[in-house]
């Protein structure tokens, strides 16, 4: 099934469009909140975007939040960067990240955050969505090293967010028990409505266009774009992530996805020991 074929099944439904009219009501009326950036991603970004900047500024936001430290350090020394010394606080895992690559990785390692609930039946369904994300993530990291113009760190980024959109959708429908107990209704009403709600609160929270339109665009296998951009690269990991499952995206016909052209990648899954024990590092790295 294409993804045209997935979004048209979804939007044939009427009830998806009522759906949708009472979910984007709820959102302008404040009813319905969407997400906002963790503290610590506002923080960095803030402070990345000052001019005067310098390592230990960063440093210290970082280190006012000890997951994130931590997870900071573990990739400073993780096989990913291939450091020859080990390193053990934060300013030097900065010094060896970089500090436009740490600003962006603090706001992908934060996004965890957002992927909770207290509702048990909602955070079931979250914690899926973020295993998800994070596979597509790691596949996006992984490809993006071959390519000169994209950026690992904003590659992994956009994977993260894909599906941001999903988290208010479902926040509508854990309250309304005509969804939150028909889970292929839910499914269909998540494949047609969070694309847009996603690109809302990327644009809220001011990314730039080339991530904003990621959740909007990556299903579209028809897509024509002058060169491989970040769109291309989640369009892609997705395709890849649910290679040998049973899902419908499976079945896709990766020659007929344009992505993969403008990417320069082979239209056949690369089974290689070295591609894996990248995209399994990067998993765990986003993942703990």
């Amino acid at each position: 099934m294409s993804s045209s074929e997935l979004i048209n099944v979804s939007l044939s439904n009427p009830l998806v469009e009522q759906v949708r009219l009472d979910l984007f009501d709820a959102i302008e009326n404040d009813s319905i909140v969407l997400p906002t950036l963790p503290e610590v991603a506002l923080e960095i970004r803030e402070a990345a975007s000052d001019p005067d900047v310098n390592v230990g500024m960063l440093a210290t936001i970082i280190e006012n939040d000890s997951s994130i430290a931590t997870r900071i350090l573990r990739i400073a020394n993780s096989s990913l960067l291939r450091g020859f010394q080990p390193i053990h606080d934060v300013k030097s895992a900065i010094g060896r990240i970089g500090l436009a690559y740490t600003s962006t990785l603090v706001t992908t390692l934060a996004m965890q955050q957002i992927f909770l609930s207290t509702k048990e039946a909602l955070n079931q369904r979250m914690r899926a969505i973020w295993m998800h994300s994070t596979d597509v993530a790691a596949i996006c990291h992984t490809l993006a090293k071959s390519q000169p113009h994209l950026k690992p760190e904003m590659a992994t980024l956009a994977g993260i967010v894909h599906q941001v959109g999903t988290l208010p959708v479902l926040s509508y429908a854990v309250g309304r028990g005509f969804l939150r107990d028909h889970p292929n209704l839910l499914d269909q009403i998540l494949i047609s409505l969070s694309p847009e709600v996603g690109s809302r609160i990327l644009e809220a929270w001011g990314f730039a266009e080339e991530l904003v339109v990621v959740p909007t665009q990556h299903m579209d296998f028809n897509r024509e774009a002058p060169e491989g951009d970040y769109v291309d690269l989640v369009t892609v990991a997705n395709l890849q992530s649910y290679v040998g499952s049973e899902h419908p995206l499976a079945s896709v016909d990766w020659s007929t996805v344009t992505a993969f052209a403008r990417l320069g990648l082979p239209v056949t899954p690369d089974t290689s020991e070295g591609y894996q024990q990248q995209i399994e590092a990067m998993q765990g790295l986003l993942r703990d």
